[in-house]
């Protein structure tokens, strides 16, 4: 089940309508949608948290291994590292299709692949010119 499936459901459970579930985590309505249809993720891995908090829930029910990836894509590289990271799952999923790995076998690729991101990324930053490059205060 995906993040946008999970919120989706504890939300009905309880009998909340989307707006008042998004007042509750402060967000918009309109996120909550894009959330619930698995348009967009949180960009902060403290929202996981505060989701977790407020259903009474563990974290780890809300986070899957791609949506870790995306979230910790999006808080070190913004907007475009979510886009890349989601790119990257995007055609790790069409290498699976209609292929024989067992599932331990694609996640061990998948983890492979997003560490691979990673270290690219940490690599070609040194590429990056300073005036592009963000600060620690930029990213906290």
């Amino acid at each position: 089940m995906k993040f946008g499936d999970k919120i989706k459901e504890q939300r009905i459970k309880r009998g909340l309508t989307q707006e008042e579930f998004a007042k509750a985590i402060g967000v918009s309505r309109r996120t909550l949608c894009h959330y619930e249809q698995g348009e967009r993720y949180p960009k902060y891995r403290a929202f996981y948290t505060k989701l977790a908090d407020f259903f009474d829930l563990n974290i780890n029910y809300f986070l899957t291994e791609d949506e870790e990836f995306l979230t910790e894509a999006a808080e070190k590289y913004g907007q475009r590292g979510l886009s890349q990271a989601r790119a990257v799952l995007d055609q790790a999923a069409v290498l699976f299709a209609g292929g024989e790995l067992s599932d331990d076998d694609k996640q061990a690729f998948l983890s492979e692949i997003q560490a691979l991101y990673f270290d690219s990324k940490q690599r070609a930053q040194k590429f990056t010119p300073h005036k592009y490059r963000k600060t620690e205060d930029q990213t906290s």
